[in-house]
């Protein structure tokens, strides 16, 4: 019998406890700023766990974390890295935009499948941050740039079974269900 989910089906999910969608992000949101001061910003190849999982909850949660987010959070890492006002924001607004677009093709995929079609948006992010950058400040950035959105899409599947970890348990353990 053929039914709605695809072949090997799914555990279903638990509700997203909104504390912890909140907690992933400011966590997300401060490994970004240990980063970039810890490597005084010159290490431009390394990926951008805040925009993984902006993303991420972009994709799952598009009711609760979408655009505006996406844009706030954008203009705090703007005012941390000292760039161009509205960068990361706009960035990380067309990234929420596109895979809130793409939600219902991209979650039919398993995670690894899933970086693959998030490949092309976490490169276009990147170019656009470089294009924004060049033609705005007159300081282009080097080309390790591109190298974080390979790095990002190899990161999906990990992120995906962290961030997915809390709603995949039990909500009433039981030997004899399955579920």
């Amino acid at each position: 019998m053929s039914g709605i989910m695809p072949k090997g089906s799914r555990q279903l999910l638990l509700p997203a406890n909104p504390s912890f969608i909140w907690l992933s992000i400011f966590a997300s949101f401060v490994v970004n700023l240990l980063l970039n001061f810890l490597l005084g910003g010159w290490a431009s190849w390394l990926p951008d766990f805040l925009a993984i999982t902006l993303v991420f909850w972009s994709l799952h949660q598009p009711q609760r974390i979408g655009m505006g987010v996406a844009f706030i959070f954008g203009l705090a890492m703007d005012v941390h890295q000292t760039t161009l006002l509205g960068e990361h924001a706009l960035c990380y607004t067309l990234l929420s935009f596109v895979v809130t677009l793409m939600q219902r093709r991209v979650l039919w995929f398993k995670p690894a499948m899933q970086a693959l079609q998030l490949l092309p948006l976490f490169a276009a992010a990147h170019l656009l941050e470089i294009v924004l950058r060049g033609m705005l400040s007159s300081a282009w950035p080097q080309w390790q740039v591109m190298l974080a959105a390979p790095i990002e899409a190899l990161c999906w599947p990990f992120v995906s079974a962290v961030l997915l970890m809390p709603q995949r348990r039990a909500p009433d353990p039981d030997v004899h269900r399955p579920l």
